[in-house]
C-alpha cells in the first residue's frame, strides 16, 4: 500500500466534502481521511465497522474511502517509505508516552529548514484544536513563532492569546510579545501580554511586580488557559537558553551541575521531568510548572536530535499532551527511552524474526575488573608514549607534552572522554597540543585536570581551549577557564562543530564535533608552535573548525566494558546515519546500501555546505569508529577521490584509519577540510605525537612548495 497524500488544505479545519464530512481527523494522519481510513485498515487490520465507529462515519463511507483511494492511486503496495516511518514513530509516541495525539514530520532531504516545517506542523495542529472561546497560552522561541508566521484557521469568536511569561526588551525576533502576538493575530484573537520582564533582580521585586493589579489581571487570564503551545530548550551552547541571553545574568552551570535537561517557558527540568531548583525560582515571572501540567490541551512543538534529552524529560514529567515532532526526533526519543519494537516496526519485521547468534549475550573482550578500564588504560598508554606525554604532578587525568610547553607561546588544551583513541591522547606532542585532560568512557573530564593542564600549557603567552560541542564538556571547561583567569592565564574556547547531521544548516553552532577534531587540533597545534599571538591562533582555529565537514555511518553500534552488550540493536539490514561518536543513535535509520552509494549519500551532504569550487583543495581523513578494518576504509576512500576528482577538487592530504573511535563500534566518518592557502600551510606544519608525525619538508621540496 503506497499512501500519497494530498497537500493539507490551508487552515487544517479537517472537514471532508461527500456524504458525511469527519470532525477530527487525529493528528499524525495530517488533514486526508483516505490516509487515516487507509491506515486502519491496511496496517492496522481494522474491520470496515471498527473503521466507520472509530472516524465518525457510516461504513459505506469507508467503503467509498478505501475505493476512492485505490481508484486514486493513493493505496497501491506499500506505503511510502518516509511517511510509513513519520506514521509510525507517531503512534509508537502516542502509545508509549500516553498522549493525546502527535503528528511527525517526515525526514526530507534537508532542503527545507526543520524549524519551518515543524513551525508549518504545529500550525496544522493548532488549526485542529483551537477552538471558539479557548485561552490559549504561548511560550516563546524560534519554533513557536515559526508556527504563528504559518497557522491559518477558520472563523472563530471569542479566543483570548496570553504571554506564558514575562517579557524582555532583547532584539531578536523571537521574543516572547512578538511570538504572542503573532500567533494572536493569525487568529485575530485578543492579545494579552505579560507587562514584565521575565527574569528581575530579585525576588522581592517579583513579588511587587506580581502585586500590581494590572499584572495580576493578566495572570488571572494566563490561569485561565485551557490549551498552552510552547517549545522546549536544549541546555547546548547554541540553544535558545543561551543565545537569547535571557539568562545573562544567571550561572547556567548552576543548573547543569543540579542535572538539568531541558527548559519550558524558562523553568529547568531534569532528566526525569522534575523541576530542578536554582536561582531564578524566585525572580522568574511567567508559568510555573504546576500551572502548566494543570492546562488540558498541552502542545509542544520541537525537533532537532540535539532536543532529545529535553524532550524525553518533558514528556516524562508529563508535561506534553501532544506533541509536534520530527521522525529522527521522534526516533530518537523512543530509542533513548528503551523502546525497542520501534526498529522492527520500521523494518516492517516481525519482532519474533531470528537474530543471528541470538544464543550470544555478551561482547567479548580483553578487561580485567571493568570498573578499572580507564585507570588500567592509562597506566599502558603512559608507559607505552613515554616519549611524547607525561602526567602533570598530582593528577593521571590532565597529561602534557614533554616538547610542547615553552615560554612566550600559547598553549593549546585538548581533551574529552575515554573511548575514541587515540582521540584525544594521541594529539598530545610538539607541534600539536599541548596539555589533554581526559574523563571517563564517553564523558566529560572534570574542571580539575582541565585548569592543570592549563597552568602546565601556559606560556605566558595565554592558553586556546579546543574540545566538543557537548553539554557536561561545556560546562566543565567553562570552570576550569574561570579557575585558571583568576590566576591571570587568559584563556580562549573553540567549540568544534563540524558533525553536518547533528543539527540542520541554520543551527551549525548546535553540531556536534565528531572526527574533525582532528583537522582542528592539528591547525590549533601547529598556529600555537609557530608563536603566533591568541588571537590569531583563536581566528585560524575557528576558521579551521567552520571549514570542516564530517557525516558518520555506523553498521553495529559500540558496547561499553561494564555491559559487554551493545548499546542498542542496529538490525541486519540496516545502518544508522549521521552517527555521534559517543554511541547516541544517528539521525536516520536506513537499509544498507553498497559502500560507493554509503559514500556518495555522505558527499552529497557534505558538497551541500561546502562551497567548494573545481580547483580547490581539500584534506581528507576516512576514519574508523573502531571495529571497520582498513580494507573497509580504503574502500570508502577510493570512491571519496572519485567524488572529489569529479568536481576537479584535488586531495592536498589524506589519513585513513583509526583517528577518533567509538569503542568497538562498526562504522565509518567522512572528514573534509576546505583548504585555503594559510590553512595548507599549516596542516604540512611539522607535529611529532604517538599517532600522528609530519616531517619538515626537504630543502628541494619545500622550494618547490
Amino acid at each position: 500500500m503506497a499512501i500519497k497524500t494530498s497537500s493539507p488544505r490551508k487552515g487544517g479545519i479537517g472537514r471532508v466534502n461527500g456524504p458525511e464530512g469527519v470532525d477530527s481527523i487525529p493528528l499524525r494522519y495530517g488533514d486526508d481521511p483516505y490516509v487515516w481510513a487507509c491506515w486502519l485498515y491496511y496496517e492496522d487490520g481494522m474491520t470496515q465497522g471498527e473503521i466507520a465507529e472509530a472516524m465518525g462515519v457510516s461504513r459505506a463511507t469507508v467503503n467509498s474511502y478505501l475505493a476512492d483511494a485505490r481508484e486514486k492511486g493513493i493505496v497501491n503496495i506499500s506505503i511510502e517509505p518516509a511517511r510509513l516511518a513519520s506514521l509510525t514513530i507517531a503512534q509508537e509516541l502516542k502509545r508509549h508516552f500516553g498522549l493525546s495525539d502527535c503528528l511527525v514530520v517526515p525526514n526530507d532531504d534537508n532542503t527545507r529548514p526543520l524549524i519551518g516545517r515543524l513551525g508549518a506542523a504545529g500550525a496544522q495542529a493548532l488549526a485542529k484544536l483551537v477552538k471558539s472561546g479557548d485561552t490559549l497560552a504561548v511560550a516563546w522561541g524560534r519554533t513557536v513563532l515559526s508556527v504563528g508566521e504559518h497557522l491559518e484557521t477558520g472563523p472563530l469568536q471569542d479566543v483570548t492569546v496570553v504571554q506564558a511569561t514575562g517579557g524582555t526588551t532583547a532584539n531578536f525576533t523571537y521574543t516572547p510579545e512578538l511570538t504572542t502576538a503573532a500567533v494572536a493575530r493569525a487568529i485575530s484573537a485578543r492579545c494579552v501580554n505579560i507587562t514584565a520582564p521575565a527574569v528581575v533582580a530579585s525576588a522581592e521585586m517579583q513579588r511587587m511586580l506580581l502585586a500590581e493589579p494590572l499584572i495580576r489581571e493578566q495572570f488571572d487570564t494566563l490561569a485561565r488557559a485551557n490549551r498552552i503551545v510552547f517549545g522546549i530548550s536544549s541546555l547546548r551552547p547554541n540553544s535558545t537558553i543561551h543565545t537569547s541571553g535571557f539568562f545573562e545574568s544567571v550561572p547556567l552551570q548552576h543548573y547543569l551541575a543540579k542535572g538539568a535537561a531541558g527548559v519550558l517557558a524558562g523553568r529547568f527540568i531534569d532528566e526525569r521531568g522534575r523541576p530542578v531548583d536554582g536561582p531564578l525560582d524566585d525572580r522568574t515571572i511567567g508559568m510555573s510548572l504546576e500551572m502548566l501540567r494543570g492546562i488540558g490541551t498541552r502542545v509542544a512543538v520541537a525537533g532537532g536530535f540535539d532536543k532529545v534529552p529535553a524532550l524525553l524529560a518533558a514528556l516524562r514529567g508529563g508535561y506534553v499532551n501532544v506533541l509536534v515532532t520530527d521522525a529522527a526526533t521522534g526516533a530518537g526519543i523512543l530509542r533513548a527511552d528503551g523502546v525497542t519494537s520501534l526498529d522492527g516496526k520500521l523494518s516492517q519485521r516481525q519482532k519474533s524474526a531470528p537474530v543471528a547468534n541470538a544464543y550470544r549475550t555478551h561482547v567479548k573482550k580483553f578487561l580485567n575488573n571493568p570498573n578499572d578500564v580507564v585507570e588500567e588504560m592509562l597506566d599502558g598508554l603512559i608507559a607505552a608514549h613515554k616519549p611524547y606525554l607525561q602526567p602533570v604532578p598530582g593528577s593521571r587525568r590532565a597529561l602534557v607534552a614533554r616538547n610542547g610547553p615553552r615560554p612566550g607561546k600559547v598553549g593549546l588544551v585538548i581533551g574529552g572522554g575515554t573511548g575514541h583513541e587515540p582521540c584525544f591522547v594521541g594529539y598530545v606532542g610538539k607541534g600539536l597540543a599541548d596539555a589533554v585532560a581526559v574523563g571517563n568512557i564517553f564523558s566529560s573530564p572534570p574542571p580539575d585536570p582541565i585548569a592543570k593542564c592549563a597552568v602546565a600549557a601556559s606560556g605566558g603567552a595565554g592558553v586556546l581551549f579546543v574540545y566538543g560541542n557537548y553539554a557536561g564538556d561545556v560546562m566543565n571547561f567553562e570552570m576550569a577557564a574561570e579557575l585558571v583567569e583568576e590566576q591571570g592565564i587568559p584563556i580562549r574556547t573553540i567549540l568544534t562543530t563540524d558533525d553536518v547531521m547533528s543539527s540542520p544548516v541554520e543551527d551549525k553552532e548546535g553540531r556536534r564535533g565528531v572526527a574533525g577534531n582532528f583537522f582542528v587540533f592539528k591547525v590549533a597545534g601547529a598556529a600555537c608552535d609557530r608563536g603566533l599571538t591568541l588571537d590569531e591562533c583563536e581566528a585560524i582555529t575557528r576558521k579551521a573548525n567552520d571549514r570542516t565537514f564530517t557525516v558518520g555511518v555506523a553498521l553495529e553500534s559500540c558496547s561499553m566494558p561494564q555491559t559487554r552488550r551493545h548499546n542498542f540493536e542496529i538490525g541486519p539490514d540496516d545502518m544508522e546515519l549521521g552517527m555521534g561518536i559517543h554511541g547516541e543513535p544517528g539521525v536516520s535509520r536506513e537499509r544498507v546500501r553498497t559502500a560507493d552509494e554509503i559514500v556518495d549519500t555522505i558527499m552529497d551532504n557534505i558538497f551541500k555546505e561546502m562551497k567548494a569550487e573545481a580547483g580547490d583543495r581539500v584534506a581528507v581523513l576516512v576514519n574508523s569508529f573502531g571495529a571497520t578494518p582498513l580494507m573497509e576504509l580504503y574502500i570508502l576512500f577510493r570512491r571519496v577521490e572519485q567524488r572529489l576528482a569529479a568536481k576537479n577538487i584535488t586531495i592536498e592530504a589524506n589519513w585513513v584509519g583509526h583517528y577518533c573511535t567509538s569503542l568497538d563500534m562498526a562504522g565509518a566518518s567522512i572528514s573534509i577540510l576546505h583548504l585555503d592557502r594559510q590553512l595548507t600551510d599549516l596542516l604540512h606544519h611539522p607535529c611529532q605525537s604517538a599517532i600522528l608525525t609530519i616531517n619538515a619538508p626537504e630543502p628541494d621540496e619545500a622550494a618547490r612548495n
